[in-house]
């Protein structure tokens, strides 16, 4: 892992009774919940998607930068699914497409290759993120 002095960016979000939110506030919504399965919000699918397909139109943009005027026009979608294994663990599979305006097949491919480099969990690589999970401070984050 690289010195925690060179991170670009830091975020912190709570998720608690029904709610999840960013510590500044520029994310605030309902989520689903399995003990109720009746209530409305989002559901871990829905973040997942919607995590990947920012993080990843965040790198096409950039990427689009170098290969043509037009990357405002960047789009991507994303599509995550949850599965359960045999011993009850989840696995996430999600899918993930850029397009963008008036760029030809190989520019397009290009744009995609690069986008998918940029970010710790890109297509062909599993090892590129840790995760750490450990006990709040007195049971509270």
């Amino acid at each position: 892992m690289p010195d925690p002095s060179s991170w670009l960016h830091e975020a912190t979000a709570t998720a608690e009774s029904g709610h999840v939110r960013t510590d500044d506030g520029g994310l605030s919504t309902a989520l689903a919940s399995p003990l109720a399965p009746h209530c409305t919000g989002l559901t871990p699918e829905q973040l997942l998607a919607a995590a990947f397909a920012s993080c990843l139109h965040h790198a096409a943009v950039e990427a689009a930068g170098q290969i043509t005027d037009e990357a405002h026009t960047v789009q991507v979608r994303a599509e995550a699914r949850l599965g359960r294994d045999d011993d009850g663990r989840y696995r996430a599979d999600v899918h993930a497409s850029i397009s963008s305006a008036g760029l030809s097949r190989q520019q397009l491919a290009e744009l995609v290759a690069h986008a998918d480099q940029l970010w710790p969990f890109s297509s062909g690589d599993n090892s590129r993120h840790r995760l750490t999970v450990t006990p709040a401070e007195n049971g509270r984050g």
